[in-house]
């Protein structure tokens, strides 16, 4: 029986069409396992914890291959990383028990957005963030969110393109703050619908510029009407920081709940 072999995978979204391979076009998953298969000298499939789309950071996507062959774990890292471009890099590998499954396992998935707030569009990391020309009330923001805590229908909240049998998700956590110029979003759910996040901080910015009142996301969760809603934010502000696991799966701590 083959090894299981679970990876911390970083990469930068910008010049790809997304995580999941596709026909046409470069994307992460393509990437990491052509590198893979060569470390391999064997077809290798992975499987990752939750797919983002183009133009969406990862800071720890988790992923999980059965070996076709033995390899030491150092050359599953350092083997990879030499055969990839430096936006993608694998940051750890660990052995897994069969039972472990990337997406399957996962009780919780991470994001973060960040927003410049300021009259001048910012220059340095703006394929990092998105910029926000008129000032912001991020406290504003924090408290409308709150009412997204707990388990909802975010049909609100997602994507015509969305192929989730149904848009129940738990929120467990959300918190909007202000550090310096950059407001930042804070997310963390079982699971998230596609464009979720994006769509979300597309209804919460209104509120923040004070077009709309605090209660006026309470209204669009209960409608469930995504025409209703703000716009899709852009995809650059968004960072999948990654999921979270069971400790008895023994994965790095920054995955572990």
């Amino acid at each position: 029986m083959s090894d299981r072999i679970a990876l911390g995978v970083e990469y930068d979204g910008s010049g790809f069409l997304g995580w999941q391979r596709l026909a046409h076009g470069n994307t992460v998953q393509l990437t990491l396992e052509q590198a893979l298969s060569f470390v391999a000298d064997a077809p290798v499939e992975v499987t990752c914890a939750g797919r983002t789309d183009s133009g969406v950071h990862a800071r720890c996507q988790v992923v999980h291959f059965d070996a076709p062959c033995e390899r030491p774990l150092r050359a599953w890292v350092l083997g990879t990383n030499a055969r990839m471009t430096d936006a993608v890099t694998v940051r750890w590998a660990v052995p897994v028990d069969r039972a472990f499954h990337a997406r399957f396992s996962a009780i919780a998935r991470r994001y973060r957005y960040r927003i410049v707030n300021r009259a001048v569009r910012p220059s340095i990391g703006r394929d990092y963030l998105t910029w926000e020309r008129l000032p912001l009330d991020a406290d504003a923001m924090h408290r409308a969110a709150q009412v997204l805590l707990g388990e909802h229908d975010f049909n609100a909240f997602r994507s015509a393109q969305c192929q989730a049998p149904h848009a129940r998700r738990d929120m467990q956590h959300i918190a909007v703050y202000r550090e310096a110029e950059e407001v930042i979003v804070d997310v963390r759910a079982n699971a998230f619908l596609h464009h979720m996040v994006r769509n979300l901080v597309g209804s919460l910015l209104p509120i923040g510029r004070g077009e709309c009142p605090e209660q006026w996301l309470a209204e669009l969760l209960a409608g469930r009407d995504r025409t209703l809603a703000g716009p899709t934010a852009l995809a650059s502000g968004l960072c999948f920081l990654g999921p979270l696991y069971p400790a008895r799966f023994g994965l790095p701590e920054e995955v572990s709940a």
